[in-house]
């Protein structure tokens, strides 16, 4: 079936549903999700928002643009860091007035809490910033966006799968999609597309990220040629449920929980002097790391614990009720009377789609490819550089989703609807038909398994050459395996067997990318450390990597970061 519309958006999470909401009163916009719309991966988010309110404390953009560029370890683009916190103010009161019911202070302003790498004064002291909804935000600005999607008749098609980006003369013209239930193949025509399908957390063993966090949009896009920016840069946060990887948000943290050792000390006091257990996260996942490798986990496992008890039954309950519920069903924990066992769990991608401010995707030649659009976590703008600040993620999404919808906008009046190329969605049919025909081979749980445990082994918190080279030779014979894997569902409606081998290859292409680069970058910068280079140095490597699909491989180059007000400096705490 062929569908048609001015714009498609997809992905139904913050950014997607904040940039239809833009579009909507002018043109005809569609969104594409491959979940239902509340349950995009933005509704996970507990702690906050970044937004310099001052409302608790005295506050300024320039100090959050300045804790975002520090945050990032030099490698953010300033240019958008710049807009990101001036705008932050505004997207915060908007959605507000939109209804969001965010916490309130006594005098009944918007309620902020500290985070993790946000100060005041250019680094003096942690600044409460954080404007939050208890310890669920992002569930409560998803349903307030996609109510208000609603009340516009915005069109959602919500379980299709995207399956390839549709191009005609080097400008994308819609996109090919499957229906989980039914198994067509729909065509979409369209003037524009806007990819905002998050992150690809699931490359690893342990993650916070959802199922569907398979990087369809970023490999899709790097499948057609378009280029990749940062892939070695991941963020692991440092406390996520021990086994499970179930995110216990940072602001366990900002509401005053501690982290502790085997000793019962409080060993952040030793790698953050300053701000402790609120220091960037690449800095406290590398600290309990090492308090493990030293023999200083738990019982000499590895994990430590999370202490809240000192927080108080009351206030844990109005703050942190989400939190506290995890640890009890997860763990049967009480986090009024027991600390919370804890080991960092991969969280989310610095790295994706290269874009200008303006959610326009750039090509190789850093010139926008016509009628593509990214904004979120799948995008690289680049806000986080080498390591994303926690709670800049919510504002990042509704900030560039709603600058890229007014792109979106005033670009329409010269994108043109052309005719598809007759090939439109052969590749896919063929791929599906290959996948339910084929009757002997190797399940797509083996071969992700053995991905996400090469990763989790070669590419995570520490890296180095040996382990980086060991994990690409690994990928190159997954991949090999990969080309005869097979299914054993071929049901037509709700086939889901088929959709986890289809997403194991943008799985197994993305950690290719991620290794290439890292392995590239021979320097230690934010959430990219190698111990065989455990410095940064600017004055080889202050500078994006890009890696793009050829005929001949994977292809690495550069290029610079933007700076404009903060010169590079040792990072602090």
């Amino acid at each position: 079936m062929i569908f048609e519309h001015d714009v498609v958006i997809v992905g139904s999470g913050l950014a997607g549903l904040r940039a239809a909401l833009e579009i909507a009163p002018v043109a005809d916009v569609a969104v594409i999700s491959k979940v239902f719309p509340t349950r995009s991966h933005s509704g996970a988010a507990q702690g906050g928002i970044g937004a310099a309110l001052g409302n608790e404390e005295p506050d300024s953009w320039e100090w959050h643009m300045y804790d975002t560029v520090k945050g990032g370890d030099y490698l953010t683009d300033q240019d958008a860091a710049e807009v990101l916190a001036t705008d932050a103010i505004r997207a915060v009161y908007e959605l507000e007035h939109l209804g969001v019911p965010f916490s309130r202070t006594a005098e009944g302003r918007i309620a902020q809490r500290a985070f993790g790498g946000h100060t005041s004064n250019f680094g003096e002291a942690a600044v409460k910033r954080a404007c939050y909804a208890a310890d669920r935000t992002g569930r409560v600005i998803l349903d307030t966006l996609y109510a208000e999607a609603l009340k516009r008749g915005i069109k959602v098609y919500s379980e299709f799968n995207l399956m390839d980006l549709v191009l005609n003369g080097g400008a994308v013209k819609g996109v090919a999609v499957y229906e989980l239930a039914t198994g067509e193949i729909h065509l979409f025509k369209t003037r524009a597309v806007l990819l905002a399908t998050g992150g690809f957390g699931k490359v690893y063993k342990v993650t916070s990220n959802c199922f569907a966090n398979t990087g369809d949009g970023v490999y899709l896009a790097y499948r057609a040629g378009i280029p990749l920016e940062d892939m070695e840069f991941v963020q692991f946060h440092p406390t996520g449920i021990y086994g499970l990887g179930v995110l216990i948000s940072e602001a366990a943290r900002g509401e005053g929980g501690v982290l502790r050792n085997r000793e019962g000390r409080r060993f952040m006091e030793e790698y953050a002097p300053t701000i402790k257990d609120l220091a960037p996260r690449d800095m406290v996942s590398r600290a309990i790391m090492t308090e493990i490798r030293q023999g200083r986990g738990i019982d000499g496992r590895d994990f430590v614990n999370l202490d809240l008890t000192h927080i108080g039954k009351d206030r844990l309950a109005e703050k942190l009720s989400d939190i506290s519920s995890f640890a009890r069903i997860y763990l049967g924990v009480d986090t009024a009377t027991e600390p919370i066992p804890v080991s960092p769990t991969c969280h989310y991608m610095m790295g994706g789609i290269p874009t200008d401010v303006d959610g326009r995707v750039l090509d190789e030649r850093n010139a926008p490819v016509p009628g593509l659009y990214a904004a979120g976590e799948c995008a690289c703008v680049s806000i986080h550089g080498a390591n994303r600040l926690g709670c800049n993620s919510l504002v990042d999404l509704v900030v560039f989703g709603r600058r890229a919808g007014k792109m979106i906008v005033r670009d329409l009046e010269h994108l043109e609807r052309k005719e598809f190329p007759e090939t439109a969605g052969t590749d896919v049919v063929r791929q599906i038909e290959t996948l339910k025909t084929r009757t002997k081979g190797e399940r797509a749980a083996a071969i992700r398994g053995a991905m996400q445990q090469v990763m989790t082994d070669h590419c995570s918190v520490f890296r180095t050459e040996r382990g980086l080279q060991d994990a690409l030779a690994e990928l190159e014979i997954l991949k090999e395996r990969y080309q005869s894997v097979c299914i054993d569902y071929r049901s037509d409606s709700f086939n889901t067997d088929l959709l986890d081998a289809i997403e194991l290859e943008y799985l197994l292409g993305l950690a290719e990318t991620m290794v290439r680069s890292a392995l590239a970058r021979k320097e230690s910068r934010g959430a990219h450390y190698r111990e065989d280079y455990p410095e940064r140095d600017d004055d080889r490597w202050l500078k994006h990597t890009l890696i793009r699909r050829t005929d001949r491989g994977p292809e690495i180059s550069y290029k610079p970061v933007t700076i404009t007000r903060f010169q590079p400096k040792p990072r602090t705490y």
